[in-house]
């Protein structure tokens, strides 16, 4: 059998799979951290139930929560990708795993795609965990055009995977991986409008914030939520992240 066959790649997601499940920490920031954290600002902020923007007509129609939903679901991925995922692969080159796997006639690319499937598998049962307990318990609204709120929570997650595989092919140990990751995701969590909600930021930080994974799929989320329309532009953008960075962390993989 070829190793590059869609058989070989299931079977190592699947192995993939079961070892992300013996990770408690992995576990609960793929899957339960987002809902645990929306659960708790909506229960404990006050701006949670006012307007989340005065003075934008469709902005105005929505509670702060439920701005705030598709900024906690950009950061639920900016955590994983950038720092559980690179850190994933870098261990598994300081511990000899990678060495091993270069024996075989594996090709970088299956592994990294094998991450990114299971990662992402877990990240959109933490977006339906994450929706289910906003709507339940802190009066988060449903999205308006749920097809592009899923559009973009997927391409966002795919295009900051392909960052967060260009960390993971190159980090010579799971301490640098960290330190790069981490420089990369608070950097992203500002222009996703964690610090600062981006309606409210400069113009100037808005348009920079449109052309990056995380600002992208940010803003694409909340123009689905509030039914503003196809964000053509985010979606564009997150799509040619992905579709560059994933194929050339393949090709500049380093197994040692």
């Amino acid at each position: 059998m070829s190793a590059t066959s869609p058989r070989v790649l299931a079977r190592v997601t699947a192995v993939e799979g079961r070892l992300a499940l013996r990770e408690p920490s992995n576990v609960f920031f793929a899957v339960l951290f987002p809902a645990v954290l929306l659960a708790v600002l909506g229960l404990a902020m006050p701006w949670g139930s006012t307007p989340y923007s005065e003075d934008d007509p469709l902005l105005s129609q929505i509670n702060g929560i439920t701005g705030y939903t598709p900024i906690v679901l950009t950061l639920a991925v900016g955590t994983v990708a950038l720092s559980v995922y690179p850190i994933t692969i870098a261990t598994y080159r300081g511990t000899g795993v990678l060495r091993r796997l270069s024996t075989t006639p594996l090709p970088p690319s299956r592994l990294l795609v094998a991450q990114v499937l299971v990662n992402v598998a877990a990240l959109l049962v933490a977006a339906v965990l994450a929706l289910a307990v906003g709507m339940l318990v802190v009066d988060v609204s449903a999205p308006e055009r749920p097809g592009v709120v899923l559009a973009g929570f997927l391409l966002a997650a795919t295009s900051t995977f392909g960052v967060g595989s260009l960390i993971a092919a190159r980090a010579p140990t799971a301490g640098a991986a960290t330190g790069i990751g981490m420089t990369v995701y608070f950097v992203s969590l500002f222009f996703a409008g964690v610090w600062l909600p981006l309606p409210i930021m400069p113009e100037v930080v808005q348009e920079v914030a449109a052309w990056t994974p995380l600002g992208a799929g940010s803003q694409a989320m909340l123009d689905g939520w509030v039914g503003a329309g196809v964000p053509v532009r985010e979606l564009l953008v997150m799509a040619g992240w992905s579709v560059v960075l994933v194929p050339l962390s393949a090709r500049l993989f380093r197994w040692r």
